[in-house]
């Protein structure tokens, strides 16, 4: 009997061939799941990349965001602390440019009693000794300080009682009596005005002087009734002393003459005058009391010391208290006194007059320029500052009538009497004219010859400072007054 075909290996071929495809499929699926997580893992990737990349975009802005607010915030800083320091030394500026104008405001005002003496070393000392023999001595003595107006006689006597007054207990032991001829313009208020500095006024009471001659006698009785060993001696300073002697029977110089002469209370009587014939108003009996003593200040120096006067004057002293300021101010005055304009303007100042009170002037005038913006004086300043004080006063308050009365005119201007004389006063007191002779009781004022005080050359140099001014005008500057 034929054997019967088994199927095994069929059924194991069509089970490896399954197994195959399914192997297959399964490496197909594998496959296709693989790529399908390798592609959702890419995916995860690139988006966690992209947040990634996100997070750290944001977290480089927020960084960068935090440093620029931090930069902000130092430049912030940094400006206020800049205009800190800057208004600081705004202020610090301020207050040095304050301090050098105080400083040489007094110098130049003479208010500051630190003040240099220049060139009258050996009068100053003629004086000082003359004082202390009065105040330590107990001698009277009457000297007459002559000298021309700025000539220093003003500082000289200061600077004499001040040294006195640092003398040990001679503050407090000498008394000091300022009189002025142009606020004391007769004895009576000259009396009351002594009698109020040597505090007689509580010693009076309530007793009020009926006349001139009872207050005198008080103040007579009252310095004469020491001598020379326990009374405290009296220092009387007369300035402008000349209008003293037009003082009726001068009466106050004889009777402070007689005291001085006297074995009673030492009295030492200081006379400042710029009149060089002084003994020549006071009256025989007056001059005869008096000591005769006389102390000239005639300003010999040189422009050499002159320049050198500038420069002290100007320069800040050691003790200011910005040292490097101070410096940089000295090394400019140095540099302005080799400037050759500024020796120009000098010499025309030292040409015209000596005197240091015009030389002040002239710097007051410069130093009035300094500010925080322009910290140091200029050879400009200088220059026109001097143009200021060599400008006339009188060509300056000359002025014409705005139309001049033409020869043919149309109109003529009309003005009452009155008021033409008012005009004409004023003139007068203007000093513009003044009588050629003294006013007669007689002679009726539009009647009175009248003399003219201005040159041609102060007349023609107001007509062209005025714009307007009519040809007439000028025709009549240049014709009628070109003789004078």
């Amino acid at each position: 009997m034929p054997r019967r075909r088994s199927n095994l290996g069929y059924r194991t071929r069509g089970a490896e061939a399954v197994r195959r495809v399914i192997a297959n499929q399964t490496e197909e699926e594998r496959a296709s799941a693989n790529e399908r997580n390798r592609q959702r893992m890419a995916q995860t990737r690139a988006e966690e990349t992209a947040e990634r990349r996100a997070a750290r975009l944001e977290d480089a802005r927020l960084r960068a965001q935090r440093s620029r607010s931090a930069a902000a915030d130092l430049l912030r800083s940094q400006q206020n602390e800049r205009d800190r320091l800057r208004v600081t030394h705004k202020h610090y500026e301020i207050k040095h440019i304050r301090n050098v104008q105080r400083i040489l405001r007094e110098r130049f005002c003479h208010h500051s009693p630190h003040g240099n003496l220049f060139g009258v070393q050996v009068q100053y000392k003629h004086l000082i000794e003359l004082l202390k023999r009065t105040a330590l001595h107990g001698e009277s003595n009457s000297v007459l300080i002559i000298g021309p107006r700025g000539s220093g006689k003003t500082m000289l006597i200061n600077h004499a009682l001040k040294e006195l007054m640092e003398v040990e207990d001679m503050s407090e032991n000498v008394l000091q009596v300022h009189l002025n001829g142009l606020l004391q313009i007769n004895d009576k208020i000259a009396l009351k005005e002594i009698t109020r500095q040597l505090n007689l006024e509580n010693v009076v009471g309530d007793k009020v002087f009926g006349s001139f001659a009872e207050n005198l006698s008080f103040i007579l009785e009252a310095l004469k009734k020491g001598d020379r060993t326990s009374s405290c001696p009296v220092i009387f300073i007369l300035d402008e002393f000349d209008l003293f002697a037009h003082h009726r029977n001068q009466t106050l110089l004889y009777n402070l003459f007689d005291v001085s002469q006297s074995a009673q209370t030492p009295i030492t009587v200081i006379g400042l005058t710029c009149r060089l014939d002084i003994l020549e108003l006071l009256e025989k009996r007056v001059k005869s009391r008096f000591s005769h003593r006389q102390i000239y200040l005639m300003n010999s120096f040189g422009f050499p010391q002159y320049l050198k006067i500038f420069k002290e004057q100007l320069s800040l002293p050691a003790e200011f208290p910005d040292r490097l300021f101070a410096e940089k101010w000295n090394e400019n005055v140095q540099c302005l006194s080799e400037d050759r304009n500024v020796l120009e303007v000098l010499q025309k100042h030292f040409n015209v007059g000596k005197n240091l009170r015009s030389l002040h002037m002239l710097l007051l005038l410069a130093l009035s320029h300094v500010t925080t913006s322009h910290p140091f004086i200029t050879a400009a300043d200088l220059m026109e500052a001097n143009q200021l004080c060599s400008m006339d006063s009188k060509a300056n308050i000359v002025h014409e009538f705005q139309k001049f009365v033409q020869r043919k005119a149309h109109s003529v201007y009309n003005f009452e009497k009155p008021v033409v004389m008012k005009a004409f006063e004023h003139l007068q007191q203007l000093e513009l004219i003044r009588p050629m002779e003294r006013t007669s009781v007689n002679t009726q004022r539009e009647y009175q010859l009248m003399k003219l005080l201005l040159d041609n050359t102060q007349i023609m140099n107001a007509l062209q400072k005025y714009p307007n001014c009519p040809t007439d005008v000028r025709q009549w500057a240049t014709s009628s007054l070109s003789w004078l």
